[in-house]
């Protein structure tokens, strides 16, 4: 007879194991994806709110709440501040500037205007614009003097719109003038013979490729960019000359590039007399609270800047790899 087989006892032992090892990595998986939902809720509520409080932010903005000073009834002396290269789309640009002179006389508080100075100058263009704009300004509000006071320098472009204020106040260690016109550029040809670069370029149009630095310097576009630096030149003295008038001590060296230090700037008629910002308002305008009027991006703008700025980062970078390696054909 056969025997019978029996079952071992160890077997129920070992499904029991098995068992319960699944039992264990089902409750962990749960357990994980409890987790990660908690963890989603919480940064989805983060983002609503942090999205609820910049939507909040852009809300009170627009009814003004945080126009701050502006919005002051009291009479005042409005501050306008001119800090850094004068460039469009720069931190100063005539629309800025403009943006700001608005604000300042809309402002029925508004006894006097200072413009604090503290520039090396930049472009003609957007200087000339501020220039025109604060004269088209004060013949507008006669009662409302414009005074310039100069901190560390007010050179070139910053002269340029100093010029426009009734008068310009400086500290004697100012630096105060450069009242010229540069263009500046490189010439690399040497050096392309020296490692065996070719240029190779073509143009439609026989001053096209006007002071190009990989070429040889050709006379005739040489001629021509000096006779437009001595247009603009003229130009300048011309506003100097006007916003001055008979102020103006003139010498040959006035419009010759150079530059002064504040108590010479005097002397030479070039500013009217010492002061800061606190005295001409103290004691020239007679309004001693100071209320700023100076353009600032607000806070949707500074971030759609950002975010602009970025895209554009990633929009370079691909056009980039793609025209690398070819020439190109310019129009403008």
């Amino acid at each position: 007879m056969s025997e019978d087989i029996q079952p071992s006892a160890t077997q129920p032992q070992a499904a029991s194991k098995e068992s319960q090892w699944h039992y264990d990595v089902i409750e962990k998986l749960a357990t994980s994806a409890l987790a990660e939902q908690k963890t989603a809720r919480r940064w989805s509520t983060f983002f609503k709110g942090l999205t609820f409080a910049y939507l909040l932010v852009l809300l009170l903005m627009a009814l003004g709440v945080f126009s701050g000073a502006k919005t002051k009834t009291g009479t005042h002396t409005a501050l306008i501040d001119i800090a850094g290269v004068i460039e469009a789309g720069g931190e100063v640009n005539a629309d800025a500037v403009m943006s700001s002179l608005h604000d300042a006389y809309d402002n029925k508080g508004t006894k006097g205007i200072i413009l604090r100075i503290n520039s090396p100058g930049g472009s003609p263009v957007q200087a000339g614009i501020i220039n025109d704009e604060i004269k088209r300004q004060k013949k507008l509000h006669p009662t409302i003097p414009v005074y310039a006071v100069v901190e560390d320098i007010c050179a070139s472009g910053g002269y340029y719109i100093a010029v426009a204020a009734d008068k310009i106040y400086v500290d004697k260690a100012s630096i105060v003038g450069s009242i010229g016109v540069l263009m500046d550029g490189y010439g690399f040809t040497e050096l392309m013979k020296k490692v065996g670069v070719e240029r190779r370029l073509m143009t439609a149009g026989e001053n096209k490729a006007m002071l190009d630095p990989f070429s040889p310097v050709n006379p005739k576009h040489q001629a021509l960019a000096q006779a437009m630096l001595n247009e603009i030149h003229e130009q300048f003295k011309t506003v100097v000359r006007q916003g001055r008038g008979a102020r103006l001590k003139e010498t040959p060296e006035t419009f010759s590039g150079l530059f002064w230090s504040g108590a010479q700037s005097i002397k030479m008629g070039l500013a009217d007399a010492e002061g800061s910002t606190d005295y001409v308002a103290r004691e020239i305008i007679k309004q001693e609270e100071i209320v700023d009027f100076t353009y600032q991006d607000d806070f949707a703008s500074r971030v759609a800047k950002r975010i602009g700025a970025s895209l554009s980062e990633g929009v370079a970078s691909v056009l980039a790899q793609q025209l690398v390696s070819a020439e190109s054909v310019k129009l403008h």
